[in-house]
């Protein structure tokens, strides 16, 4: 890591933003009334959601050396979390477009399990992300990162396909997820202050850097905007911009132990 990783950084925004869409698509199906067939806006959901992993796939593909080593991914399931990351992902992308392709299916089954994978491939992403090297990163946050991206880009995205009468449950949801994140990423860098010699120095980049704290501008926006009843169309394009660059941040920032290599402490 140590530098911005773009390709990375738009993987896992999309596919984070694509699960956060696929749990909120299984909350409408809960909040309807039966497990009757998939109606056609979860579909279409769905849909973007495939798309959207999609796009997050060929956006990872120029992360690779060659792009022809993309089909060994999979060849490493028994002991590297990469290949588990691409196994999860493509098998929620397969279930969501075979739920695209069944209009029959049942909804609240398939929604359920669409969501319960999708969130798996998100935490398994995570720990492909928290490399023993970068003792900041070395725990659970990633994962806490990530599905906070889910949360927060989730019911924007959902938005256009919900009914009237759950527009404004999406923006209750937005506005927690918002306070949850905006409380995280102020707090983390802080509490690396108290840890060792690189954690500390990870923290220090963090509160030195402008860019975060324009982040955190943007999650206080977001958060005093995001009023009323239904999602406006603005709203998405300012969560996608803030979480790019937070991720960019996830990226660039975290300093690697070897900075410390040869002194006592």
């Amino acid at each position: 890591m140590n530098s911005m990783e773009l390709p990375l950084v738009i993987f896992t925004v999309l596919s984070q933003g694509a699960v956060g869409l696929v749990a909120l698509t299984a909350t409408r199906q809960w909040a309807s009334d039966g497990g009757s067939d998939m109606a056609q806006a979860p579909r279409t959901a769905w849909l973007t959601a495939v798309a959207l992993l999609a796009l997050g796939a060929f956006a990872a593909m120029f992360h690779l050396g060659h792009m022809g080593g993309a089909v060994r991914t999979l060849a490493n399931l028994e002991s590297a979390w990469l290949s588990r990351e691409g196994l999860a992902l493509g098998a929620t992308g397969a279930l969501l477009l075979a739920g695209y392709l069944s209009p029959g299916l049942r909804a609240r089954g398939a929604a359920t399990v669409a969501a319960v994978l999708g969130v798996t491939a998100v935490l398994v992403t995570s720990m492909t992300y928290a490399p023993a090297g970068f003792p900041a990163l070395n725990n659970a946050l990633p994962g806490v990162f990530f599905l906070l991206t889910a949360a927060v880009l989730g019911p924007a995205l959902a938005a256009p396909f919900l009914p009237d009468a759950h527009q404004p449950a999406a923006m209750r949801a937005l506005r927690a997820a918002l306070l949850v994140s905006l409380v995280i990423n102020l707090v983390v860098p802080c509490v690396w202050l108290s840890g060792g010699t690189v954690m500390r120095l990870t923290g220090e980049a963090f509160l030195a850097a402008p860019l975060y704290w324009l982040r955190l501008a943007l999650m206080a926006a977001s958060y005093a905007l995001a009023r009323g009843g239904r999602m406006p169309a603005w709203m998405l394009p300012l969560l996608a911009a803030q979480e790019l660059l937070g991720r960019a941040l996830f990226f660039m920032l975290p300093v690697h132990a070897s900075v410390n290599i040869g002194n006592p402490f």
